[in-house]
């Protein structure tokens, strides 16, 4: 057996592909009501603690604490919201022939790219706002780890079927077939006769 001399020649940094010139897919509009519903459940946790400090340390009432009480939740609304909503028009998503790709952030951008060939496992998630919203996370598992590499939220739940499927084929082919062969197997014998 003849053997193949060893070869490693260099990279040329502009020869390489570019991610950043893949069009991203935003997120679903209604995905934004997702967001805002755990800021406002976040926002009442937090004027609820501070009301309670509010009636444990504070033994009489002034206007300060009054702002202080009824202000300062107002305020850090106000600012995670506008964060938020700068933050979901940032998020997009790609799905290319090998790779799944996820863009999201707004002070510090973060792209992350999983090639499907590394893909161990892929899953499909509803939140209780989301499943009433029909919508659903896509979530990918590569190997060695017990949470998700990828999460790309805020897809219309027949989408992120058709992405789970898409992908599921992807990451391991045989078992698709096998299971396209049992459904053709379990037909009804008039389904069969009418194809």
């Amino acid at each position: 057996m003849q053997q193949q001399p060893f070869s490693n020649e260099p990279l040329s940094i502009s020869d390489l592909p570019k991610f950043e010139t893949v069009p991203l897919q935003p997120l679903q509009k209604k995905y934004f009501k997702v967001i805002a519903f755990n800021i406002l459940v976040f926002t009442i946790f937090l004027f609820s603690g501070i009301s309670i400090a509010y009636t444990m340390f504070i033994e009489e009432f002034t206007v300060m604490t009054g702002v202080v009480v009824v202000g300062f939740p107002l305020v850090v609304i106000v600012i995670i919201l506008f964060f938020a909503r700068l933050g979901f028009r940032k998020k997009g998503y790609a799905f290319r022939t090998h790779d799944a790709i996820y863009k999201s952030g707004i002070i510090v951008e973060s792209t992350t790219i999983i090639p499907f060939n590394r893909v161990q496992h892929v899953a499909l998630h509803q939140g209780f706002i989301s499943r009433k919203l029909g919508l659903a996370t896509i979530e990918l598992f590569t190997a060695g780890g017990s949470t998700s590499d990828l999460q790309i939220p805020g897809l219309l739940l027949a989408d992120a079927q058709k992405i789970k499927e898409l992908i599921a084929k992807k990451i391991n082919p045989a078992a698709t077939e096998n299971v396209v062969s049992i459904e053709e197997e379990n037909k009804p014998q008039s389904e069969a006769n009418d194809a």
